[in-house]
């Protein structure tokens, strides 16, 4: 296992540097780094060279001789410039905590359109960096940065990265279009959409899961959960038939994270046009965590970048087996739970399910025999009440969404 030095610049009031080293750390373990050692710079003494101060880099390189560490990470995104002269400094490979991210998401990327957005990314990552980056991925042989672009020789000029750009977008739009041709026409379908976001590891995907254990029409088609930052990066959709409600479709996003690469999020925007598109949004919170205000505005920042922050959201609380503070003023709808000990969960899908149909009635059709397709449409995208025969046809009373109302009120009694 690798080892590394982190480095850190305090702009923040109380120990928050202390948190989001804790992540920086986190973040290198997913790659099997170990983070023998931290050390943080107030930012009042940053400086254009270095991002640390000359006494600052001098603890560092002490750092690196008493641990024998193998590079040096860095929680603020550095510029060319800072990158050469701090691994001449090191005689280290030095990597901020952009292009750490970006080699996460690159190990993780298992589809075709997933591993298009991150190379693309990591290219526009390294597009300015070109010249100061040449020295790190040599040293690295293999280690961080080097999935994707950087197995294609870093002595690719500037022409030929912007070429590889130009040329990736173009794959990733033919992808884009198919996608959206089979948006449009779920778009369609009266069916409503319900999105899960929130910060990486709240407990998304796991929330998924509970709800397809409550799903009528389960198929063992679990999701992935692993308690790994961005253990998993394609977006998942599964149809959930709670008991006695109408079914929706559930999909579960990659998780947000503090200073996510706005490329990254540029490349993934495509992807994560699901969350633009949803009805709902439930956003999972972790609520054990100290920092969670700091979370939730973090996700509402991307959720704004992605102009998704006006969609109805549910907010879920989770983890409570972990705190028993009372959800802050400002939050609603919310919901407490347990994910892990399945707490609260009846309360969430009631709380769920009351949102969905919100602006449901109850409404009875008369349907004919030959309109056999309308009586099949209601049947599978309404609360049935009541269904009942007589000479003419079927008489059904149903708990009926605003869109279907509108489609079918010629058959209403």
């Amino acid at each position: 296992m690798r080892k590394a030095i982190m480095v850190g610049i305090d702009r923040y009031k109380g120990n928050r540097i202390t948190v989001y080293l804790d992540e920086l750390a986190a973040l290198a373990g997913t790659l099997g780094i170990d983070c023998v050692a931290r050390l943080s710079q107030d930012a009042a003494y940053a400086t254009a060279a270095f991002r640390i101060g000359t006494g600052k880099v001098e603890e560092v390189n002490a750092s690196i001789a008493e641990h024998n560490a193998d590079l040096v990470l860095f929680n603020d995104e550095l510029t060319s410039t800072q990158i050469r002269n701090l691994e001449d400094a090191f005689n280290r490979p030095v990597v901020d905590r952009t292009l750490l991210i970006l080699d996460i998401f690159a190990r993780r990327a298992k589809t075709k359109e997933a591993q298009l957005q991150v190379e693309v990314a990591q290219l526009k990552y390294l597009l300015p960096r070109l010249k100061s980056l040449t020295a790190s991925f040599e040293r690295q042989q293999g280690g961080i940065g080097s999935r994707g672009p950087g197995e294609k020789k870093i002595e690719l000029n500037r022409r030929k990265i912007e070429a590889d750009i130009a040329q990736l977008k173009k794959q990733l739009s033919n992808i884009v279009t198919v996608r959206q041709t089979n948006r449009r026409y779920r778009q369609k379908s009266p069916i409503r959409t319900v999105a899960v976001v929130g910060y990486t590891n709240a407990g998304k995907s796991t929330l998924m899961n509970t709800l397809l254990n409550h799903s009528k029409n389960t198929n063992g088609d679990a999701v992935h959960v692993k308690d790994q930052l961005f253990a998993t990066l394609e977006t998942t959709s599964r149809r959930i038939e709670l008991p006695n409600h109408k079914p929706f479709v559930l999909t579960d996003t990659i998780g947000f994270i503090s200073n996510l690469p706005h490329d990254l999020i540029d490349s993934f925007k495509s992807t994560l046009e699901e969350i633009k598109e949803a009805d709902l949004l439930l956003h999972v919170i972790d609520f054990s965590n100290p920092y969670y205000f700091e979370q939730i505005a973090t996700t509402r920042q991307v959720l704004g970048e992605l102009d998704a922050d006006h969609i109805e959201t549910l907010y879920v609380f989770n983890k409570i087996d972990l705190t028993d503070d009372t959800v802050p003023h400002g939050f609603s709808p919310a919901v407490k739970v347990s994910l892990k000990n399945n707490r609260n969960i009846d309360a969430l899908i009631e709380k769920l399910t009351d949102l969905l149909a919100h602006d449901d009635k109850i409404v009875t059709y008369r349907i004919p025999f030959h309109a056999g397709e309308v009586l099949s449409a209601l049947t599978e995208n309404t609360h049935i009440i009541e269904k009942k025969h007589d000479d003419t046809g079927t008489i059904l009373t149903a708990r009926v969404p605003a869109s279907i109302r509108t489609r079918y009120q010629d058959y209403e009694t």
